[in-house]
């Protein structure tokens, strides 16, 4: 969220591990319970100015870490505890490591497109950026990777938040696109650097695969061997079997045949 203050004043996608699944919707759930803490010590009247980003502004480059802790408004809050809640599940089942190893980089990266290019005199605040972060990082994972888990993941990602393509442009005012596209490009960095640090689900063999390794197996069986493989059973012997030259005496032009 961007606001104008006067200078003064995120196996399909637990591969079948149901723990996974529920530990990563735990931490994420934790993380929102901390925002909605967070909000309603903002609205004690507690000054959080100072923790949001200020644009090309030393002080506001505290608000790196504070931003996304900070939320405008309970629809604001609402929009991001959901979308943190579905696509943190979604990351972190899936790709458990590099999440982990991604998130501080979603974090920083979410609060660095602000302040470098947020108007100067406005204070962005808001975890949407991490929240875009998080979905491209599952996005191109998915384009990656191209296992199964990583296809569905993509998939179920882009179904529910596909238009977060879309703002990280400038769209509507008072929406802050520039940690929106901060966190999108931290996603997209983070999947390149940790595709591989999650390992492959092992691929589910079909019975059509097998029937036709068989027949593969049995054409191999029935094809004759190459004249490399055939075992030589005679050698000649030495002193009496030799390769024998017979001379033909050139015939003349006057013999008839």
């Amino acid at each position: 969220m961007d606001t104008q203050i006067a200078p003064d004043t995120g196996n399909p996608p637990a591969r079948n591990d149901r723990s996974r699944v529920l530990r990563a919707f735990n931490l994420s759930l934790g993380f929102v319970l901390l925002l909605v803490a967070m909000f309603a010590l903002q609205s004690s009247g507690w000054d959080w100015r100072p923790w949001s980003v200020a644009p090309l502004e030393s002080h506001g480059l505290l608000g790196l870490l504070g931003a996304p802790l900070l939320h405008g408004s309970i629809e604001h809050l609402g929009a991001n505890a959901v979308a943190l809640l579905i696509l943190g599940t979604l990351a972190g089942s899936v790709y458990p490591q590099a999440t982990l190893r991604a998130l501080p980089l979603l974090w920083i990266g979410s609060g660095l497109g602000a302040w470098l290019l947020g108007d100067i005199g406005s204070h962005h605040l808001g975890a949407s950026g991490l929240t875009h972060g998080l979905m491209f990082l599952v996005f191109v994972l998915g384009l990656l990777r191209r296992d199964r888990a990583a296809i569905a993941a993509s998939m179920i990602g882009f179904l529910f938040y596909g238009s977060m393509l879309i703002t990280i442009l400038p769209h509507e005012p008072g929406v802050s696109w520039q940690s929106h596209m901060g966190g999108a490009a931290a996603g997209v960095i983070a999947a390149l650097m940790f595709r591989r640090v999650d390992p492959m689900a092992p691929r589910k063999r079909y019975s059509w695969e097998e029937e036709e390794e068989e027949v593969l197996a049995e054409a191999d069986e029935l094809e004759p061997p190459s004249p490399g493989q055939v075992p030589v059973l005679w050698q000649p012997r030495e002193g009496r079997d030799y390769d024998v030259v017979v001379p033909f005496r050139r015939r003349d032009s006057n013999d008839r045949t």
